[in-house]
């Protein structure tokens, strides 16, 4: 069953290409592959391409000094179809030249089980603001309760990363809650193969962890039963404590494999962590001692914790302290030269 979701086809690439408005500025929308969807800054030839009824005169497309509108998304009206792909998407020798000089970061989000496209657009729009292109990668369940699939979803990911219009842009990472687990499963190929990926590892600017989902297997369990049915919640968890002892190979000792990679990873670009003393899902002893690890490691992480918050909903219950912290950090981040303020 697990493999004929990577053999019938699922993962074409689907060369749909939409253009879509951000606060008076464009975007264009990608999808690459079933989950894994591309957008970047709508412009040719230096030229932004604008939506119809759109005022014409409006700024430039992702302006870093846009403010960021922290109002509910709207789903933009459809839009012109373009036919260009963004790696054929002609461009002057000027733009060219200044492009190979300083290729557009792209930021990799990994967003959590169950995302609304509302509320993974706030992030979207978030770091397109910022002057970056986003990749989105969404986790299946399934890529997290048969950890093999996840590992085959993590190459794919990574031979997306390894195509020529990814291929020598600096990343920065943003993995919220099972995102986490999805990027690790990326880790344990780098960790796997180093020399193969290491062009990618060094490429990694900074890497950011929204509500990881940490400690044990027990916190795995509730985190299955509050996404998936949280009316039976109590029910999924000792439904997937069973499941994880019957299968204790095939699930348990990966998991403890992908906690090892994490602990050890291959990435040591500055790191930012948010998390809440509350949160069911994440053992703040247990995530604060991860991050102690790394500090050892020589790598500079920086943390956010709140006594009382929600799980992956940490912007939403403190926009401030959120943008702020994030903002502190990409400041930090030279490679970005974001000039951009919350």
């Amino acid at each position: 069953m697990g493999n004929l979701l990577f053999t019938t086809g699922i993962f074409r690439p689907d060369l749909t290409t939409s253009v879509n408005d951000i606060n008076g500025g464009m975007f264009a929308t990608r999808r690459i592959r079933s989950r894994i969807t591309y957008y970047y800054a709508a412009s040719s030839g230096g030229e932004v391409k604008r939506c119809p009824n759109k005022d014409s005169h409006t700024s430039p497309v992702l302006s870093p000094t846009s403010p960021l509108s922290m109002s509910p998304h709207q789903e933009p009206s459809s839009s012109p179809l373009l036919s260009d792909s963004p790696s054929h998407t002609p461009v002057s020798s000027h733009d060219r030249s200044e492009s190979a000089a300083s290729p557009r970061p792209l930021l990799l989000f990994f967003s959590w089980l169950g995302a609304q496209p509302g509320a993974v657009a706030k992030y979207r729009d978030l770091y397109l603001q910022r002057g970056m292109d986003v990749l989105l990668v969404q986790s299946s369940v399934m890529h997290f309760l048969w950890p093999r699939w996840g590992l085959e979803y993590g190459s794919e990911v990574l031979k997306v990363l390894e195509e020529p219009q990814f291929l020598d842009r600096p990343v920065l990472v943003h993995s919220a809650s099972i995102g986490g687990y999805t990027f690790t499963q990326i880790l344990t190929h780098i960790s796997q193969e180093p020399e193969k990926h290491a062009g990618l590892a060094q490429r990694v600017i900074g890497h950011i962890y929204d509500s990881l989902v940490v400690g044990t297997l027990e916190h795995m369990a509730v985190g299955l039963g509050k996404t998936l049915v949280p009316r039976l919640e109590r029910l999924i968890k000792n439904a997937a404590m069973l499941y994880f002892w019957l299968f204790k190979s095939h699930t348990a000792d990966f998991y403890h494999s992908s906690i090892k990679v994490f602990h050890n990873s291959p990435i040591t670009a500055p790191a930012l962590f948010f998390f809440s003393e509350n949160d069911a899902l994440c053992n703040p002893v247990a995530m604060e001692n991860c991050i102690n690890l790394w500090r050892k490691r020589g790598v500079t992480v920086e943390s956010k914790k709140w006594k009382e918050s929600v799980h992956a909903a940490h912007m939403r219950c403190h926009p401030e302290d959120y943008l702020s912290t994030l903002q502190k950090y990409l400041n930090s981040l030279k490679t970005l030269s974001i000039k951009a303020k919350m």
